[in-house]
């Protein structure tokens, strides 16, 4: 049976207030458009999003599993308190707060379904060294805990390579690679892996996939370039997504699409030439790339220590 009051508790109260008045703090390096993260001084890590549907303040603790829900299951969680006096606990917060609590920014709504994407994902762990990456793909260290890619490549608990996908809600899911395995979130949609931004970048390179970009990195080094993928088979929405990394670049940059080297590759190129021209930028240049004698540039990469090694194991160390 619906419950106009416990429904009002749900929406219309800002878990984020709640939670800063039992003692969690915003966590802003991992919060983004469509969802805050915040902790208290116990461990305990939330993630808190607003769901699209019903306008409910929905959380998560990546502590513990069961721990999720409304503000109505965060307060019994952490309480052991029955309904009726969750009711005289949160009455008071349908008028003026009865603390002193932060004031936030609005959050987007989102569809449930991140919250089960955001779960996972903010149990994963940045990912300066890679096994996987280093040895199987030759990117090395030193690229991935560069300052370009911080934060940007996560390991999970079965050392996946882990590379977030971001639309203009937040987080909207992950790319997922280790050795033959190549894999997407479960209930995620693929937005675009980026690379950091800086003052100053004056090239924006766009890859098929986030370890092709990463490689382009390393075959071009390059510390005015932005790096994007698309992940694949591009979805209806990832071209606005596309056009909005294209319009954030400093005026008199160049857009570089730089797919793989067959026929798949050269329609994602016609996309993004696509979106480029649609864009209207005429200070802006344009340039296609492509591998010369290798399929993608992660091969190209490979290839090249090959060369340079025939005997060797890859160890991912780029010699210059």
């Amino acid at each position: 049976m619906f419950d106009a009051e416990l429904d009002s508790f749900k929406s219309r109260i800002d878990l984020r207030a709640y939670a800063a008045s039992q003692g969690y703090q915003l966590d802003n390096k991992e919060s983004w458009k469509g969802s805050d993260v915040m902790r208290n001084s116990g461990g305990d890590k939330i993630v808190i999003k607003q769901d699209a549907d019903t306008g409910h303040y929905l959380y998560f603790s990546v502590r513990d599993d069961r721990d999720n829900g409304t503000i109505i299951d965060f307060v019994q969680h952490r309480q052991k308190i029955s309904l009726g006096t969750v009711r005289m606990e949160l009455r008071p917060w349908l008028g003026e707060p009865p603390v002193s609590v932060p004031v936030f920014r609005p959050l987007v709504r989102t569809k449930k379904d991140r919250l089960h994407v955001e779960a996972e994902y903010a149990k994963m762990q940045d990912a300066p060294r890679h096994p996987y990456l280093e040895q199987e793909r030759a990117i090395p260290s030193s690229l991935l805990a560069s300052e370009r890619f911080e934060g940007r490549i996560k390991i999970d608990a079965r050392g996946n390579a882990i590379f977030p996908h971001f639309d203009a809600a937040g987080l909207s899911g992950y790319e997922i690679k280790n050795k033959g395995f190549t894999g997407f979130a479960s209930g995620g949609t693929k937005g675009l892996w980026l690379s950091n931004e800086r003052a100053g970048d004056n090239r924006i390179v766009f890859c098929e996939a986030a370890i092709d970009a990463l490689s382009h990195a390393v075959l071009f080094p390059d510390d005015k370039a932005r790096y994007a993928s698309i992940g694949g088979k591009p979805n209806p929405l990832q071209p606005e997504l596309v056009l909005a990394a294209i319009n954030r670049m400093p005026a008199d940059s160049k857009v570089i699409s730089a797919m793989d080297a067959d026929e798949d590759g050269r329609k994602l190129a016609g996309i993004i030439r696509q979106v480029f021209d649609a864009s209207g930028r005429k200070d802006f240049q344009y340039e296609q790339q492509e591998p010369v004698g290798f399929k993608d540039w992660n091969d190209e990469l490979r290839g090249r220590q090959r060369d340079l090694f025939p005997a060797a194991r890859l160890t991912g160390l780029v010699v210059r």
